[in-house]
């Protein structure tokens, strides 16, 4: 996949302050702000805007506590570099899904699904409940009803993962795949398997997935997460990883014919 940029439209604020300090958000995202560069002073920005001065301030206020901007005696309303940015915000999730998501973004989602989701599916073998399993279970068999290139297909795919998360018994797991379910939903989206192969790897991969957490074998679990999750990568990448050249579940008891 190139750079391109792909735009995934979220909703709008419900208050003025909210709708500015989206506005303003969203600019800085797309880097129509840069990251140094001081915003426009507050009359400019009020006019801009058609809002009160109270609503501007507090606009700003909402994005310096979510690291886009810093306020400088003297200097003004500054962008702040990316690295400062809080990137477990589901505003700040948000807005990058209206500023339009690239490659670094799905790369950068995909890493930290690696350093997290494996772990969960490990837990998730030990810990799960009847409950938890049942779950599992319908997200599967609803992702096995849609369509490949549906909103279904992805909202299947992001409850069976968030039903993991869930399983895992760890809070912290939990609340992570909670936050990013709007960036996952959307890499889902973009990733659909619209080739038949492509569509029956996927099936194939996450029902190991619940297969191994279901006989309780914390490896494969983990393992089958992995492939997952590269597998999503490779077809942000244009490309799908074939199953036969990286299968570590062929011989796995995961009651499912490798």
């Amino acid at each position: 996949m190139t750079s391109r940029i792909v735009v995934i439209p979220t909703r709008r604020a419900h208050s003025n302050h909210a709708e500015v300090a989206r506005s303003i958000g969203v600019d800085i995202i797309a880097g129509r702000y840069a990251e140094g560069t001081r915003l426009p002073g507050d009359a400019e920005m009020i006019a801009m805007f058609g809002v009160s001065r109270p609503v501007l301030r507090e606009s700003v206020k909402t994005l310096v506590a979510k690291g886009l901007l810093t306020t400088k005696a003297r200097v003004g309303t500054v962008v702040r570099e990316r690295g400062a940015w809080n990137m477990f915000d589901a505003d700040v999730l948000a807005w990058h899904l209206d500023a339009g998501i690239d490659k670094r973004f799905l790369n950068d989602l995909a890493e930290i699904r690696l350093a997290v989701e494996p772990r969960a599916a490990m837990l998730a073998a030990t810990r799960r409940s009847a409950e938890d399993l049942a779950e599992l279970r319908r997200s599967m068999e609803r992702m096995r009803l849609e369509a490949s290139d549906s909103a279904g297909f992805a909202d299947a795919d992001l409850a069976l993962h968030v039903a993991v998360a869930r399983a895992s018994g760890n809070l912290f797991m939990r609340s992570i795949g909670h936050v990013i379910e709007a960036a996952l939903r959307a890499s889902f989206l973009l990733s659909a398997p619209v080739e038949p192969e492509d569509r029956d790897a996927v099936l194939r991969w996450h029902q190991k997935i619940v297969d191994a957490i279901a006989a309780g074998d914390a490896e494969a679990a983990s393992e089958a997460m992995v492939y997952v999750i590269h597998n999503g990568m490779s077809r942000h990448e244009g490309t799908v990883i074939e199953t036969a050249l990286a299968d570590p579940l062929s011989s796995a008891n995961t009651g499912e014919q490798a």
